[in-house]
């Protein structure tokens, strides 16, 4: 059997989408991965043995202009390509995770009669999904809450599955981490991470409140600043990163991501569906700082839900500075019923079966056990 997975421009797109790639192709499956050209997943899939195949896609600008006039262009051309690949390739199913590629490739699964399925990792649709949910099969949604946002013609398609993460991010032992990372075991990690891009606010908080932080008791932190960041952030704490450097690791990007989960028992981050996976899959308490210009507010959303289930405190991003950050990180780390209250809530939510759900909802769609 052959199945073609797509999803692109963040790791949130990027990440289910192998997670799930992963299950197929234990279970035989030979694995095609469409993204565009000169782009992340372009990036990621060179370390991966499946075959990757490249577009040009631009993303639909909000407004009318010639830009989005040039958008379509490029995803009617898109359209037409990726119509072609399918042809070629002869794919048994096309699954897509989201971003601006998704939408043509999955056009073109449905134009050529092959099935479909769409998973949406935010509780707020992304635009690209809601397009599809009209043409596909089946609608698999991290949260059942996203529901609501779907049109009422395609409620019967949509089923809940859980956000699929891979295996290592949940497995690899807290001890493996704090060695790999050269960290001390008896100490609390922090772990600091704006997303796959990094958080220029994320950074300039901890840059603002670093002596405070490092100052605590027991306390070492695992910075990622994002590789367009990562030199200005060196830069400004170049003797705060020797002052401190048995409990304090600056890094621009980290393939082995799974090391600084397993080290962790705090974490900062954005409020992406992926990370916020990741995050509940770890069972770790969170400081979400969501960002400000995610399409349609979803990571507000999402961080939002995660503070209702007191598995997070969210802190808008136009408050987050050194001041909040220092104080909300001081009012957790120093109830410890809190911190630990947090981590079970944050367990609660995990769905460690999501990669199995949209695999088995695949198998089923295509007529194989």
């Amino acid at each position: 059997m052959k199945a073609v997975i797509t999803g692109g421009g963040t790791g949130g797109h990027i990440y289910p989408a192998l997670a799930i790639a992963d299950k197929l192709n234990k279970k035989g499956w030979e694995i095609e991965y469409i993204g565009c050209k000169n782009s992340l997943e372009e990036d990621v899939l060179k370390n991966k043995d499946y075959t990757f195949r490249g577009l040009n896609v631009l993303p639909l600008p909000r407004k009318i202009n010639f830009k989005l006039f040039k958008s379509i262009f490029f995803s009617l051309k898109a359209v037409y390509n990726s119509y072609k690949l399918l042809k070629e390739i002869e794919p048994d199913v096309v699954f897509g995770t989201g971003g601006y590629v998704t939408g043509p490739v999955l056009l073109s699964g449905y134009l050529k009669k092959i099935p479909t399925i769409i998973h949406e990792q935010n509780i707020y649709p992304g635009i690209t999904n809601k397009i599809l949910s009209y043409f596909v099969n089946k609608i698999a949604v991290s949260n059942i809450e996203a529901s609501n946002y779907f049109s009422d013609r395609v409620q019967d398609k949509i089923i809940e599955t859980g956000n699929p993460i891979r295996e290592k991010i949940v497995n690899v032992k807290r001890e493996t981490g704090i060695q790999k990372l050269g960290l001390n075991k008896s100490y609390k990690t922090l772990f600091i991470m704006g997303g796959s891009q990094g958080a220029e606010t994320i950074n300039n908080a901890f840059i603002e409140s670093i002596e405070k932080i490092m100052d605590l008791n027991d306390l070492q932190v695992v910075l990622i600043t994002g590789k367009k960041n990562y030199q200005d952030v060196i830069d400004r704490i170049e003797n705060y990163i020797n002052k401190y450097n048995k409990k304090l690791k600056v890094l621009s990007y980290l393939d082995n991501i799974e090391w600084a989960y397993a080290a962790a028992d705090l974490i900062i981050y954005r409020a992406g569906a992926t990370g916020i996976a990741e995050i509940t899959g770890r069972g770790l308490p969170a400081i979400l700082v969501p960002y400000p210009y995610s399409a349609e507010g979803h990571q507000k959303v999402n961080a939002e839900f995660m503070e209702k289930e007191n598995a997070a405190v969210m802190v808008e991003d136009e408050e987050f500075n050194g001041s909040t950050l220092y104080n909300t990180l001081y009012e957790i780390l120093s109830n410890e019923n809190k911190l630990k209250k947090m981590k079970q809530n944050s367990k609660k939510l995990a769905k460690l079966d999501a990669d199995q759900n949209i695999v088995d909802i695949i198998l089923e769609m295509v007529g194989e056990e």
